[in-house]
């Protein structure tokens, strides 16, 4: 089944090493809510009318920045539009200042099952260096709401290699995740993104670059801690306890069909067909009727087996070396096996008969894996 997933730019202030498409003008948001509303009806027609929709992403930027009204009015019309199935996954991601009782209140009157919290410390001075606008406590008061109001399917972000973070403060975010009762994880490290604020302050020797043997210390001990605790390993960056992993997200690395709708939001057709609009909430707002504000990409087959091998590696399951030939052919098998040895060698990979898939020690440098399986 497809899924669908809207971008919502709006934040109150830019995170210091956000590279996301987001916009700080609030007073926009009405009229952004009327142009997504009309995109959702006019691509109606991409649409299997008889598919029934297996999760809805609401991303961004900070989608809980929206008034309580115009969320209850966007979630309405996706789920009239695009009607989800009957144990769909409905996600909408949250700041934790802005998750109040009364922000929960209008939340219980969508369909929304899922809520994802960029959370990221629980140590109110590695907040305050990343401009976060909520506090340490303000993300436990908001976890307690949820819990209050009945949600049980809680995700938060959590992030290492920060600037000033020491072993032992990421050790105490792990262990209040943990105590909060937090059934699903996403722990990424921090990325100096060109451009970004961040980037500038390190450049400018203003702050330091936790090193890479710090940085793999966190790592494992994350890993260590969460396995302890039951939780799957189930893709790079994310741990779930059992039955609660995200599938939406899940969709993604498998290479399922979703259209995305709003200002920088991505589609795929689940063949070769890539949508994005783009990054421009003025271009998304002022050219409603032509295709100025979206661009459409036909994928190769090198493209095609580039994203199988990057998506199928960010999992645990990894991939089939049967599926490679099958999908692409003997040659893209060849390459497959022969770049693989160097990685078997180090241990970065592990082969199990006909599956292929990442080891912990790969994990963490994935990224180089991966692109030397590339074709």
């Amino acid at each position: 089944m497809p899924s669908v997933y809207i971008h919502v730019p709006f934040c109150q202030s830019r995170c210091i090493y956000c590279d996301f498409y987001s916009t700080t003008s609030l007073e926009k948001q009405a009229r952004y809510i009327e142009r997504l509303e009309r995109e959702m009806r006019d691509r109606q027609v991409e649409w299997n009318s008889r598919a029934r929709t297996l999760s809805i992403y609401i991303g961004g930027g900070t989608p809980s920045t929206l008034p309580p009204s115009l969320m209850c009015r966007m979630m309405k019309t996706v789920t009239t539009l695009y009607p989800p199935a009957g144990d769909a996954e409905i996600t909408i991601e949250a700041n934790p200042d802005d998750v109040t009782e009364e922000w929960v209140e209008a939340l219980k009157t969508t369909p929304v099952n899922r809520v994802s919290m960029g959370v990221q410390t629980f140590h109110d001075e590695l907040l305050h260096t990343l401009r976060r606008r909520h506090s340490s406590e303000q993300a436990r008061r908001a976890v307690q709401l949820l819990h209050k109001a009945g949600y049980t399917n809680i995700s938060i972000d959590l992030i290492y290699g920060l600037p000033g973070q020491s072993l032992s403060m990421w050790d105490d975010d792990i262990t209040e995740a943990l105590r909060l009762g937090i059934p699903h994880i996403s722990a990424y490290s921090l990325m100096y993104e060109e451009g970004t604020p961040i980037t500038r302050m390190l450049e400018s020797g203003l702050i330091e670059e936790m090193s890479d043997e710090m940085s793999w210390q966190c790592y494992e001990l994350l890993c260590q801690r969460l396995q302890e605790a039951g939780y799957e390993h189930y893709e790079v960056s994310n741990f779930a306890l059992p039955g609660m992993h995200s599938r939406h997200n899940s969709g993604y690395w498998t290479g399922n069909p979703y259209l995305g709708f709003g200002a920088g939001a991505h589609s795929y057709d689940g063949k070769r067909t890539r949508r994005s609009n783009k990054d421009s909430l003025d271009e998304y707002l002022n050219h409603p009727d032509d295709n100025e504000y979206f661009e459409t990409e036909e994928l190769t087959d090198t493209d095609l087996y580039n994203e199988y091998v990057m998506t199928r590696l960010r999992t645990s399951k990894g991939f089939a070396l049967t599926e490679v030939e099958e999908r692409f052919g003997r040659e893209a098998l060849h390459h497959c096996l022969e770049m693989m040895q160097p990685h078997l060698q180090k241990e970065n990979l592990i082969r199990n008969v006909d599956q292929v898939y990442l080891s912990r020690k790969g994990v963490f440098v994935s990224n180089d894996v991966i692109s030397d399986l590339f074709l």
